[in-house]
């Protein structure tokens, strides 16, 4: 019997190491998305050829996939929460979504200020909220800052998104951290004060609103640029880099943490590393016409073309921070 015993033991044992490999190599992990489906899936299509893991992922919008991992607790599937804009992501973090994560991978190929200051959430690809000119109406030397915006030789001829979409939000929250709420206030009432025509629910619309000389000047994320000028390349609308001589063009990014009950913490970290590489780097960036957020990747050869520029390096996180602040003020200056 003893030998016997022995000898299960020395199975048990080789089984044992051999396991966990055969384990990994089907392991699956789930991820929540608020990318949408043909941004992602041909990533994931790819890590799964080059690890055998699975990738299994439900897309909607950020605030319903918050709210599933809320109601879900510690039984939720998923393993990594992907969203767009920090606010949504600092969102995560405060409501206890989250985890952190400790890797040196990331904290090389993403900067600073693209990430969590504690490490649970990191940016994964770059967008620019700047300034849209008409090309037939606008110069380039007539431009300078957001604030300059404000003034009143843009009296009539400025078009902006809604207020209720997070990507303004993050931009006046930022603008609160850099200048303070008081001076930010005045810059938003100034904005308000030169619209040309009511907020548009898209940023293709102010750029399209520019286009046929409804307005001269807007604010709008770089993709939405890239996009339609795919689609119209004699788009006559251009994009100006803002502040350049102070804090930088506001950035922002589309992100991704670790949900707090990962079942595949492991798993879901490599992936992670694995996105923030320079392989995964140029997919990323260029299937949605972004910037890459490791540094060291260059961009897509389209989005490059639209000039170099110096980003605002103040912590994202503030984003999420200032956002409720940020949503007063708006409402008070009557941005809606």
């Amino acid at each position: 019997m003893i030998r016997r015993f022995a000898g299960s033991a020395k199975c048990i044992l080789f089984l044992g190491l051999l396991f966990p490999v055969l384990t990994y190599a089907k392991q699956e992990i789930v991820i929540y998305s608020a990318r949408i489906e043909s941004l992602i899936k041909p990533l994931f299509d790819d890590y799964s050829k080059k690890t055998g893991i699975t990738i299994k992922f439900i897309t909607a919008e950020a605030g319903p996939l918050l709210q599933r991992l809320q109601a879900e607790g510690s039984n939720t599937p998923a393993d990594l929460l992907i969203t767009v804009d920090a606010g949504n992501l600092w969102q995560a973090k405060q409501q206890g979504l989250l985890q952190p994560i400790d890797s040196k991978v990331l904290q090389e190929n993403v900067p600073a200020h693209l990430r969590d200051p504690e490490n649970y959430w990191f940016g994964l690809s770059v967008r620019a909220r700047t300034v849209a000119y008409s090309t037939q109406r606008v110069k380039p030397s007539d431009l300078s800052t957001y604030q300059a915006l404000a003034g009143p030789q843009w009296k009539g001829k400025l078009c902006l998104r809604t207020s209720k979409k997070v990507y303004n939000q993050s931009l006046v929250a930022m603008l609160i951290a850099e200048i303070g709420e008081a001076e930010a206030e005045k810059v938003v009432r100034g904005w308000v004060a030169n619209l040309a025509a009511p907020v548009f629910s898209s940023d293709v619309q102010v750029l399209e609103a520019i286009a046929a000389g409804q307005c001269d000047i807007g604010l709008v994320n770089s993709y939405y640029f890239g996009r339609l000028l795919r689609e119209k390349p004699a788009l006559p609308v251009a994009l100006f880099w803002p502040n350049q001589a102070t804090s930088g063009v506001h950035v922002n990014v589309s992100g991704a943490g670790m949900t707090r009950y990962a079942k595949h913490p492991a798993a879901a970290k490599s992936l992670l590393e694995w996105l923030s590489s320079g392989e995964a780097q140029a997919i990323f960036a260029s299937s949605n016409l972004e910037y890459p957020v490791n540094p060291r990747v260059p961009a897509d050869a389209s989005v490059a073309a639209w000039g170099t520029f110096k980003q605002n390096t103040h912590n994202l996180s503030q984003a999420g921070q200032l956002q409720a602040v940020a949503i007063r003020l708006m409402d008070r200056a009557g941005y809606h």
